[in-house]
């Protein structure tokens, strides 16, 4: 297994996307804590773990409160002697649809205010403890905003351009220490809560925007949370022990050209 005898801290873990992320690592031979505000979900994901032979251990963490997260990070230390993976997932309560032009400040500045507050709490705690270990991974997770212009997104881009800056420079300052940290960047899952809520409210809008971002892709495909579970699993695993300082893009081609114009058809007909 990947991941055996490492530990790791999973913070939104009761969402989709962290729930699937502690799933793999646990899949992987971690032991997995998973942290989050809301104790039914967290119980869900630790259950489905258990009763897989997993390893999973849940707290209720706001990760946006420095003193909760240390207190938890102390607390795992206490009982683990070594942190091995962190992982933030929690969501940054972003608001798209509209244009820059015609939103408020407190709407666009936001999840940029969330998505860094967060990630620099979480970040800079795990990095404290695995600076004086030398040896641990960070992992954070945006999407394409973060790498190529997009319409329509408010300060979710960016918020996922800070992230990745954010991650970089980390990695610049820890590596020394053989600490490795890693963003990943997503084209967005349609099968996590998000997507699904958007299609399950207006199945024509968001259905259409789904065919859209899937042609935006080379592959004309969009990855599944379980794609990006497995990028995770890899990355905090030793088989990715030369990389760092980077991020790494599931976006299916997207933030490398958008690829809308062209189509199987086009070859055929050609």
């Amino acid at each position: 297994m990947l991941l055996e005898n490492k530990n790791a801290i999973i913070y939104g873990a009761g969402g989709s996307i962290g729930g699937a992320i502690a799933r793999a690592f646990a899949r992987e031979g971690a032991k997995v804590f998973v942290t989050g505000r809301s104790a039914p979900s967290l119980e869900k994901v630790v259950n489905e773990i258990v009763s897989s032979g997993g390893n999973a251990v849940p707290a209720t963490v706001n990760a946006m409160d420095q003193k909760e997260v240390k207190d938890h990070l102390n607390k795992v230390l206490q009982e683990n002697e070594h942190l091995d993976i962190s992982f933030n997932a929690i969501g940054i309560e972003d608001k798209q649809g509209t244009a820059l032009v015609d939103m408020s400040l407190r709407d666009f500045i936001n999840p940029v205010n969330i998505a860094m507050q967060t990630q620099f709490i979480t970040t800079t705690a795990a990095a404290k403890v695995m600076t004086a270990q030398r040896s641990g991974v960070i992992l954070s997770l945006t999407a394409t905003p973060g790498g190529v212009g997009y319409a329509m997104v408010g300060g979710f881009g960016p918020a996922c351009a800070a992230m990745e800056s954010f991650s970089r420079d980390l990695a610049a300052e820890v590596g020394v220490y053989g600490v490795r940290v890693v963003n990943i960047r997503s084209a967005g899952s349609p099968d996590s809560r998000p997507f699904k809520e958007a299609v399950a409210n207006d199945p024509e809008r968001a259905g259409s925007f789904l065919k859209k971002m899937k042609d935006d892709t080379m592959l004309k495909d969009l990855p599944m949370i379980a794609d990006i579970a497995n990028v995770a699993v890899f990355l905090a695993s030793d088989m990715a022990a030369k990389i760092t300082g980077v991020t790494i893009d599931a976006t299916v081609g997207t933030t490398t050209a958008l690829n809308y114009k062209v189509t199987d058809i086009a070859f055929v007909q050609n």
